[in-house]
């Protein structure tokens, strides 16, 4: 597969000839379920979209039932945004129902195969976009990030995932799990390419109330050689698999032979993170998905009345898990609850993002683990709190709204990618980009 750096290059006679024996490939393996369908908007560089993402024209269902018939009728700003430098989305990548889960399996369409093991799950939400990308079958694709579901992913389909920081891509045309954990970030085949990709998403955008209104570009000044002070962190890979230990300690010697600077820091129990995130989630995205009532779009069951219609529409057009996240979601804003749980939940945020503050001022980047092990099979994660506890080592990240990179390390000896992120302060994608492309020049990883 060409690079995205190398497509841009393409002459438009290439380019449609690249298209069509992309569509061809992805035609041949239609068990890996990757691909919901696949269209093409213009004649630039193929880029793969995730089905919560808005193409004009384009069924846009959010892996869900509920919203079988829509079609978009506006382009996300991030899809203008590629429009205007040469990409155009080229198929739409299977996900999670509402970015829901940790594995594809909530998805309307069904499951979506790990590229690497066809018994093993792509991670999700975003694993079509993973998949897509590693079996060859996408230049590169877009994915979004609520809690880990571009990093986690990636990191078991053996990719790069980048999740920006909070702000500097826009939201709008997005489909929305949680508001203020959200970001749409590049799936890609190498550092560089993310880079690209990521600079031509971010930035301005009046649209989105929440954006940052930064422009500054990371490629042109895109530099491995850079010597950084990265922070390792020993307690909290204590609960990781074998794996996950072995590729964090590959990549802190690879980190010292480039010449960086290695100290060791200590963070708060993860088990808080994951209280905190799941309580601001789900109730961000109870409000979120109230919107769907079969009213305005998507499916209607009708009843008797009014009333009716709402409950025969959600209950048949919401799979399991999304009806769980909004129960939970309702319990925990309720009368009597909310300063227990929800006001609890916003103060342990802040400890979060003042925690990781206080190390920044002393490093560059954190190394982190992105999962506890490498991609799971299908059906062993036998409970919700098994999936919830996967995110373990990404969601932090995103309650603190900083950027993070998820690259592949090595592989176990089954073969299955092991992958790393690195973390740095917000706003600081520089540094960022600049510490992976080290870490990758100096892993040369073998996918």
């Amino acid at each position: 597969m060409i690079t995205l750096k190398e497509a841009l290059s393409l002459s438009k006679d290439e380019l449609n000839k690249f298209k069509d024996e992309l569509k061809a490939k992805i035609e041949a393996r239609p068990e890996l379920n990757a691909y919901i369908d696949i269209k093409s908007v213009g004649e630039g560089v193929p880029i793969a979209i995730k089905d919560n993402i808005q193409v004009k024209e384009w069924s846009v269902t959010s892996g869900s039932k509920i919203l079988q018939g829509y079609i978009a009728p506006y382009n996300a700003t991030v899809i203008e945004k590629m429009s205007e430098a040469g990409l155009s989305p080229f198929g739409r990548v299977n996900m999670d129902e509402f970015a829901m889960g940790s594995t594809t399996e909530s998805s309307f369409y069904g499951k979506t195969q790990n590229p690497h093991n066809a018994e093993c799950v792509p991670g999700g939400s975003s694993g079509g976009s993973a998949a897509a990308v590693g079996a060859g079958l996408a230049i590169a694709a877009l994915g979004s990030d609520t809690g880990g579901s571009i990093r986690q992913p990636a990191a078991f389909c053996g990719i790069v995932g980048m999740k920006p920081t909070y702000g500097r891509v826009s939201r709008y045309g997005l489909g929305a799990y949680a508001s203020s954990l959200d970001q749409i970030g590049p799936m890609t085949q190498n550092v560089e390419d993310a880079a690209i990709l990521y600079d031509i998403i971010s930035g301005s955008d009046k649209k989105d109330s929440t954006n940052a209104q930064k422009d500054d570009k990371v490629t042109p000044n895109l530099n491995g050689e850079r010597k950084l002070t990265i922070a390792t962190l020993p307690k909290y890979v204590e609960n990781a698999s074998q794996d996950v230990k072995n590729a964090y300690a590959k990549a802190i010697e690879a980190l010292k032979a480039a010449g960086h600077t290695i100290v060791e820091k200590e963070m708060m129990d993860a088990k808080f993170d994951i209280s905190a995130y799941y309580i601001t989630a789900t109730a961000e995205a109870t409000t979120n998905l109230a919107r769907y009532d079969g009213i305005r779009y998507g499916n209607r069951v009708e009843g008797k009345n009014l009333e009716e219609t709402f409950i025969n529409t959600r209950s048949e057009g919401f799979g399991d898990e999304v009806k769980r996240r909004i129960l939970l979601g309702n319990f925990v804003l309720s009368s009597g609850y909310y300063e227990a749980y929800y006001v609890k939940a916003q103060k342990t945020r802040h400890i979060i993002k003042d925690e990781y503050a206080k190390i920044f001022e002393e490093v560059d980047l954190i190394l982190s683990p992105v999962a506890p092990t490498v991609a799971n099979k299908f059906g062993e994660l036998e409970n919700p709190m098994d999936m919830y506890l996967s995110d373990i080592y990404t969601i932090s990240v995103n309650l603190a709204g900083l950027p993070a990179l998820s690259l592949p390390i090595m592989k176990n000896a089954d073969g299955m990618p092991v992958g790393l992120q690195l973390i740095a302060s917000a706003y600081d994608e520089q540094t960022l980009f600049d510490g992976s492309l080290s870490l990758e020049k100096q892993i040369n990883y073998k996918g």
